[in-house]
Protein backbone atom coordinates (compact mmCIF):
# COMPACT_ATOMS: atom_id res chain seq x y z
CA UNK A 1 0.00 0.00 0.00
CA UNK A 2 1.21 3.41 -0.74
CA UNK A 3 2.23 5.42 2.18
CA UNK A 4 0.68 8.73 2.99
CA UNK A 5 2.82 11.65 3.41
CA UNK A 6 0.62 13.96 6.13
CA UNK A 7 1.01 17.29 5.52
CA UNK A 8 -0.42 20.21 7.99
CA UNK A 9 -0.72 23.67 6.60
CA UNK A 10 0.77 22.80 3.54
CA UNK A 11 3.63 22.07 5.07
CA UNK A 12 5.58 18.21 4.83
CA UNK A 13 6.23 16.38 8.26
CA UNK A 14 9.02 15.00 7.60
CA UNK A 15 10.85 18.08 6.45
CA UNK A 16 9.43 19.82 9.51
CA UNK A 17 11.35 16.78 11.70
CA UNK A 18 14.39 17.51 9.72
CA UNK A 19 14.42 20.84 10.75
CA UNK A 20 13.64 20.06 14.36
CA UNK A 21 17.10 17.84 14.44
CA UNK A 22 19.15 20.96 12.41
CA UNK A 23 18.10 23.25 15.33
CA UNK A 24 18.77 21.10 18.23
CA UNK A 25 22.54 20.58 16.79
CA UNK A 26 22.94 24.14 15.82
CA UNK A 27 21.81 24.74 19.75
CA UNK A 28 24.17 22.41 20.73
CA UNK A 29 27.22 23.85 19.22
CA UNK A 30 25.90 26.97 20.40
CA UNK A 31 25.98 26.16 24.03
CA UNK A 32 29.35 24.32 23.08
CA UNK A 33 31.09 27.75 22.06
CA UNK A 34 29.42 29.48 25.12
CA UNK A 35 31.16 26.94 27.48
CA UNK A 36 34.69 27.39 25.52
CA UNK A 37 34.40 31.44 26.25
CA UNK A 38 33.55 31.18 29.50
CA UNK A 39 35.93 29.05 30.85
CA UNK A 40 38.79 30.34 28.49
CA UNK A 41 37.61 34.00 29.98
CA UNK A 42 38.13 32.40 33.48
CA UNK A 43 41.39 31.16 32.53
CA UNK A 44 42.53 34.31 31.12
CA UNK A 45 41.12 36.46 34.27
CA UNK A 46 43.34 33.99 36.94
CA UNK A 47 46.66 34.50 34.33
CA UNK A 48 46.16 37.97 34.81
CA UNK A 49 45.69 37.88 38.18
CA UNK A 50 48.86 35.62 39.28
CA UNK A 51 50.92 38.40 36.98
CA UNK A 52 49.45 41.14 38.48
CA UNK A 53 50.42 39.48 41.59
CA UNK A 54 53.59 38.45 40.48
CA UNK A 55 54.28 42.22 39.48
CA UNK A 56 53.22 43.67 42.88
CA UNK A 57 56.36 41.25 44.67
CA UNK A 58 58.40 42.53 42.07
CA UNK A 59 57.76 46.23 43.03
CA UNK A 60 57.98 45.28 46.58
CA UNK A 61 61.50 44.09 46.03
CA UNK A 62 62.56 46.85 44.28
CA UNK A 63 60.94 49.37 46.99
CA UNK A 64 63.05 47.44 49.96
CA UNK A 65 66.63 47.74 47.80
CA UNK A 66 67.93 50.89 49.48
CA UNK A 67 70.24 53.64 47.90
CA UNK A 68 73.95 53.55 47.66
CA UNK A 69 76.35 56.59 47.13
CA UNK A 70 80.03 55.69 45.78
CA UNK A 71 82.98 57.93 45.07
CA UNK A 72 84.04 56.77 41.95
CA UNK A 73 87.88 58.03 40.47
CA UNK A 74 90.41 56.70 38.34
CA UNK A 75 89.75 55.61 34.32
CA UNK A 76 86.42 56.99 34.13
CA UNK A 77 84.51 58.93 31.64
CA UNK A 78 82.73 60.64 34.66
CA UNK A 79 84.77 61.01 37.69
CA UNK A 80 82.73 61.46 40.94
CA UNK A 81 79.74 60.93 42.83
CA UNK A 82 77.48 58.54 41.59
CA UNK A 83 74.22 57.19 43.36
CA UNK A 84 72.97 53.36 42.49
CA UNK A 85 70.76 50.52 44.20
CA UNK A 86 71.68 47.97 46.76
CA UNK A 87 73.72 45.01 45.48
CA UNK A 88 75.27 47.31 42.57
CA UNK A 89 78.86 45.19 41.76
CA UNK A 90 81.80 47.21 40.62
CA UNK A 91 80.94 47.09 37.04
CA UNK A 92 77.90 48.57 37.71
CA UNK A 93 79.57 51.79 39.19
CA UNK A 94 81.82 51.71 36.04
CA UNK A 95 78.39 52.20 33.34
CA UNK A 96 76.91 54.46 36.11
CA UNK A 97 79.86 56.73 35.78
CA UNK A 98 79.76 56.77 31.32
CA UNK A 99 82.14 53.80 31.24
CA UNK A 100 85.77 53.35 31.55
CA UNK A 101 88.52 54.97 29.41
CA UNK A 102 90.87 53.61 27.10
CA UNK A 103 93.61 54.02 29.65
CA UNK A 104 91.28 51.94 32.46
CA UNK A 105 93.26 48.75 32.98
CA UNK A 106 90.35 46.54 33.97
CA UNK A 107 91.78 43.45 34.40
CA UNK A 108 93.10 44.50 37.90
CA UNK A 109 90.24 44.86 38.81
CA UNK A 110 87.39 42.56 40.26
CA UNK A 111 84.32 43.61 38.46
CA UNK A 112 82.14 41.29 40.10
CA UNK A 113 82.99 43.11 43.59
CA UNK A 114 79.72 43.59 45.53
CA UNK A 115 79.96 47.53 46.72
CA UNK A 116 78.74 49.35 49.94
CA UNK A 117 77.38 52.57 50.59
CA UNK A 118 80.30 55.32 51.32
CA UNK A 119 82.90 53.29 49.58
CA UNK A 120 85.57 54.91 47.14
CA UNK A 121 86.35 53.08 44.04
CA UNK A 122 89.21 53.62 41.81
CA UNK A 123 89.52 52.17 38.68
CA UNK A 124 93.50 51.69 37.67
CA UNK A 125 95.31 52.89 34.73
CA UNK A 126 97.45 50.95 32.52
CA UNK A 127 99.82 53.06 33.32
CA UNK A 128 100.30 52.65 36.75
CA UNK A 129 103.34 51.77 37.85
CA UNK A 130 102.13 49.77 41.38
CA UNK A 131 99.33 48.32 42.56
CA UNK A 132 96.56 50.74 44.58
CA UNK A 133 93.58 50.14 47.00
CA UNK A 134 91.27 50.06 43.92
CA UNK A 135 87.95 50.21 46.67
CA UNK A 136 87.97 51.32 50.02
CA UNK A 137 85.63 52.66 52.79
CA UNK A 138 87.05 56.79 53.60
CA UNK A 139 86.19 58.45 56.59
CA UNK A 140 85.84 62.12 56.62
CA UNK A 141 89.70 63.16 57.34
CA UNK A 142 90.84 61.12 54.87
CA UNK A 143 92.07 58.16 56.32
CA UNK A 144 91.03 54.80 54.64
CA UNK A 145 88.64 52.77 57.12
CA UNK A 146 87.53 48.82 57.18
CA UNK A 147 85.51 47.68 54.30
CA UNK A 148 84.99 44.37 52.50
CA UNK A 149 88.21 44.84 50.89
CA UNK A 150 89.80 45.05 53.89
CA UNK A 151 88.41 42.18 55.95
CA UNK A 152 90.67 39.76 57.33
CA UNK A 153 91.97 36.68 54.98
CA UNK A 154 94.02 33.30 55.45
CA UNK A 155 96.93 33.78 53.54
CA UNK A 156 97.62 30.15 53.64
CA UNK A 157 94.28 29.11 51.54
CA UNK A 158 93.48 32.75 49.94
CA UNK A 159 92.38 32.69 46.39
CA UNK A 160 93.77 35.13 44.41
CA UNK A 161 90.08 37.08 44.50
CA UNK A 162 90.39 37.19 48.23
CA UNK A 163 94.25 38.25 48.42
CA UNK A 164 93.21 41.44 46.10
CA UNK A 165 91.08 42.37 48.68
CA UNK A 166 93.74 43.39 51.14
CA UNK A 167 95.38 47.19 50.56
CA UNK A 168 97.59 47.28 47.96
CA UNK A 169 97.34 43.76 46.64
CA UNK A 170 96.76 43.35 42.94
CA UNK A 171 96.55 40.30 40.65
CA UNK A 172 100.66 40.52 39.83
CA UNK A 173 101.29 40.35 43.66
CA UNK A 174 98.30 37.94 44.33
CA UNK A 175 100.02 35.46 42.24
CA UNK A 176 103.68 35.41 43.62
CA UNK A 177 101.85 34.83 46.99
CA UNK A 178 99.94 31.93 45.80
CA UNK A 179 103.10 30.59 44.01
CA UNK A 180 105.60 31.22 47.20
CA UNK A 181 102.74 29.56 49.31
CA UNK A 182 102.83 26.31 46.36
CA UNK A 183 106.39 26.22 46.28
CA UNK A 184 106.99 26.81 49.95
CA UNK A 185 104.41 25.56 52.00
CA UNK A 186 101.72 27.43 54.26
CA UNK A 187 102.98 30.58 55.73
CA UNK A 188 103.78 29.50 59.75
CA UNK A 189 103.41 33.44 60.87
CA UNK A 190 102.07 36.72 58.81
CA UNK A 191 105.35 38.08 59.01
CA UNK A 192 106.53 34.94 56.84
CA UNK A 193 104.90 36.79 53.57
CA UNK A 194 107.32 39.25 53.71
CA UNK A 195 109.41 36.58 51.84
CA UNK A 196 107.32 36.73 49.16
CA UNK A 197 108.96 39.20 46.48
CA UNK A 198 107.46 42.72 46.30
CA UNK A 199 106.52 42.46 50.03
CA UNK A 200 108.41 45.01 51.59
CA UNK A 201 108.00 46.63 55.32
CA UNK A 202 106.16 49.22 54.40
CA UNK A 203 103.53 47.06 51.91
CA UNK A 204 103.22 44.45 54.54
CA UNK A 205 102.21 47.55 57.55
CA UNK A 206 99.24 48.08 54.91
CA UNK A 207 98.08 44.41 55.47
CA UNK A 208 99.30 42.78 58.54
CA UNK A 209 95.86 43.83 60.14
CA UNK A 210 93.80 42.44 57.57
CA UNK A 211 95.37 38.75 57.22
CA UNK A 212 96.35 36.03 59.35
CA UNK A 213 97.40 32.09 59.03
CA UNK A 214 95.50 29.05 60.61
Amino acid sequence: MEKIQYQKGGFNIKSYKQILIICGLVGVIIIGVCIYFYFNKNEDDSYLEVSNEEMQVTNDIEEQKGEIVIHITGEVVNKGIVKLIEGTRVIDAIEAAGGATKEANLSKINLAYLLEDGMKLYIPSINDEEDKEYVSSTSINGQTGNSKQTLKVNINTATSEELQKLPGIGEAMASRIITYRKENGKFSKIEDIKNVSGIGEAKFNNIKGYIYVN
